[in-house]
């Protein structure tokens, strides 16, 4: 189950290339668009993280039924995917996290500036440009508010499942030490992190699709464990 960044859609090279891989060698593929983005209803800007990982929980609940599922979430969606594993333990065989970036909102409220604050106070939405679209990203008060609920990065959780996080070292976006930090949080039998040193944020070179399916093929148990 593909779950997409922020302002991100089900149509993304990642989420394609893992669906024409999983349908190749018989595994199902489940891919969808969070409210507000993609060919999914609503306004982008109505949207909050708790909402988003409610669009996740019922694809879970009412769409993959009675199976477990490996969940790949890809940077935001690596949080809700995270928070998901928190709340449906049961349903999750293992995770893959690509550039995941749980609490990115609050990193986003920290480098604020003091022209940013008063545009949030003003408007009630900060825009800040964004590198791979000629739109802006957009924060709302709403949604700052709401990630800080939805924060994971201040304590620790015991896991049972395998979770695995392929990080670029050169992403602009995501820093390789919040992998890190992942790591610490959640605690389990099997935790690693695949470093690509030469990686971004997108990661959708030849070269790392074919990591990133590796590893959904190894959590899925479709290969050997003693993969890299």
């Amino acid at each position: 189950m593909f779950l997409g960044g922020f302002k991100s859609d089900m149509a993304g090279t990642k989420a394609l290339y893992l669906e024409e891989k999983c349908s190749a060698r018989g595994q199902e593929f489940v891919r969808f668009d969070y409210t507000g983005h993609g060919v999914s209803d609503g306004a982008f800007v109505d949207g909050t993280i708790s909402a988003w990982r409610q669009d996740a929980l019922d694809i879970l609940d009412h769409v993959v039924t009675g199976r477990d599922v490996v969940l790949v979430g890809s940077s935001m969606g690596g949080w809700i995917a995270l928070r998901i594993l928190l709340e449906r333990p049961d349903r999750v065989k293992g995770l893959v996290g690509i550039a995941a970036a749980p609490d990115f909102t609050k990193d986003v409220e920290e480098q604020m500036s003091a022209a940013d604050r008063q545009m949030m106070a003003d408007l009630g939405r900060l825009e800040i440009p964004n590198d791979y679209s000629d739109e802006p990203y957009i924060f709302t008060k709403a949604l700052l508010e709401d990630g800080q609920e939805q924060s994971l990065l201040h304590k620790t959780y015991r896991i049972s499942c395998s979770l695995t996080l392929i990080q670029g070292k050169l992403d602009a976006d995501v820093p390789w030490e919040k992998a890190c930090r992942i790591k610490e949080c959640f605690q389990g039998p099997n935790t690693d992190i695949i470093f690509i040193e030469d990686g971004d944020h997108r990661l959708s070179r030849d070269d790392d699709l074919a990591v990133i399916d590796r590893h959904v093929m190894k959590l899925s148990g479709w290969l050997s464990s003693n993969i890299v």
